[in-house]
């Protein structure tokens, strides 16, 4: 069984890169090459040991090239090694799982009508980008799984957003993880590879899943049942899904998609693979997609649910970034994708509302206040009634103007104090 197998990055910060072999004889040797060797070296070789044992091999030849890589990075990347050096058939070595304890952190949960103007990218395989990301205060952030991963590394960076998921401090934003596509299958595996991500993030307090390229109901439901089925075994803990359409047949069955679970809480469009499947190219000005995302629009608000545009991928471009936020807007999407921490604060300034907006909210949610003192179930601004959904979104707009710091969280007792000294 002298297989070699290698993993990780050379000379990456915050990585590192492991060659394993496994040996007949001769006892586990570790041989470390490691930035922080002088105060970290005896406890990577520890962790290293307590590894090995915990899978069962006793003679290994272990070489470790350490880029600074936190402890999550080090288990990723030495379990991953591991995996792959034994056979698809060795199922009790190969379910094992070497986790550290989830941090008090990231054992929080969000609710399916929370904001989601951001939703930062990171590639899945690469730990220098994941660790800091929560530090920008995206609304979400999805580990990415997908097309930001080579395949060579799709297998490895599972174990990577696996160990983020339970160590990573998120900052509160919304965790999510975008899988690979459906049906694509790979490694030799009968499931697709994206049923089988499922395995290494549903157990660790994900909050979302990503359904890229998603072109049908079936999509949805395949994966809320595999979802279903982990939560009966490992985890009770409710997660949602976000289909992301990326073609001309997902926006014909955009409704279908979006009323496919109980779990879907938004619809997003992908312009890049949507724009190259109708053999058109994607421009600033993006007339070539405007009935798509309009398509997404109507059916993720006739299912009652979020609609999320795309990214905005000159990362360069901040006054072009701006009109595209004001045009989604205007639109009804109530978020969009970013690929950089830069994005972030001009999405959230750009998805803020305006004061028009929110002194008209104001004015609906006091006259809703006043109906409920007299009784009676109208609720009237001046001469115009106010429906039930009018009233919601009012109230959906002062609580983003508090979410951006625009008005006070008292601000309903600021408002009385205003008025009693008016009288």
């Amino acid at each position: 069984m002298a297989k070699i197998v290698e993993v990780g990055r050379k000379e990456t910060s915050s990585d590192c890169w492991v060659r394993l072999e496994i040996t007949k004889k001769g006892g586990r040797k570790i041989d470390l090459k490691s930035k922080v060797e002088s105060m970290y070296g005896e406890s990577i070789r520890n962790l290293v040991n307590e590894m090995l044992k915990f899978f069962g091999i006793e003679n290994a030849k272990i070489y470790i090239e350490d880029g600074s890589a936190l402890p999550f990075v080090l288990r990723a990347r030495i379990e991953s090694a591991v995996k792959k050096c034994f056979p698809k058939n060795q199922e009790a070595r190969l379910e094992k799982e070497f986790l550290a304890k989830i941090i008090p952190q990231n054992l929080y949960q969000v609710k399916r009508d929370r904001f989601r103007r951001s939703r930062l990218y990171v590639p899945g395989d690469q730990p220098r980008l994941i660790i800091n990301a929560g530090i920008y205060k995206p609304d979400g952030i999805i580990l990415d799984l997908e097309d930001s991963v080579a395949p060579s590394e799709k297998e490895s960076a599972r174990f990577i957003v696996r160990n983020a998921l339970r160590e990573v401090d998120f900052f509160g934003a919304e965790r999510m993880v975008r899988i690979n596509q459906l049906p694509l299958r790979g490694e030799g595996r009968g499931e697709p590879m994206g049923l089988v991500d499922l395995d290494f993030v549903v157990p660790h307090n994900v909050h979302t899943i990503l359904i890229p390229k998603c072109e049908s109901k079936e999509q949805v439901i395949e994966v809320d049942e595999k979802i279903s089925e982990i939560r009966r075994q490992k985890t009770e803990v409710r997660i949602f899904l976000m289909p992301i359409i990326e073609s001309a047949l997902g926006i014909i069955n955009a409704y279908q998609i979006a009323t496919a679970s109980p779990n879907v809480v938004a619809l997003t469009i992908g312009l890049e693979d949507f724009t190259a499947s109708l053999g058109a190219e994607r421009t600033k000005e993006g007339r070539e997609s405007f009935l798509a995302r309009q398509e997404i629009v109507l059916a993720a608000k006739a299912a009652g649910i979020q609609a999320i545009d795309s990214v905005f991928s000159d990362i360069q471009d901040m006054e072009g970034l701006k009109q595209s936020i004001l045009e989604a807007k205007s639109l009804g999407f109530e978020g969009k994708g970013c690929i950089h921490p830069n994005q972030i604060k001009v999405i959230h300034k750009n998805f803020a509302p305006t004061e028009k907006e929110i002194e008209k909210a104001k004015r609906i949610v006091l006259a809703l206040e006043e109906a409920q003192k007299k009784g009676t179930g109208v609720v009237a601004l001046g001469s115009k009634m106010i429906d039930p959904p009018v009233v919601k979104r009012a109230q959906r707009i002062l609580s983003l103007a508090i979410l951006n710091g625009q008005i006070p969280k008292d601000w309903y007792r600021e408002n009385a104090k205003k008025q009693k000294r008016e009288k």
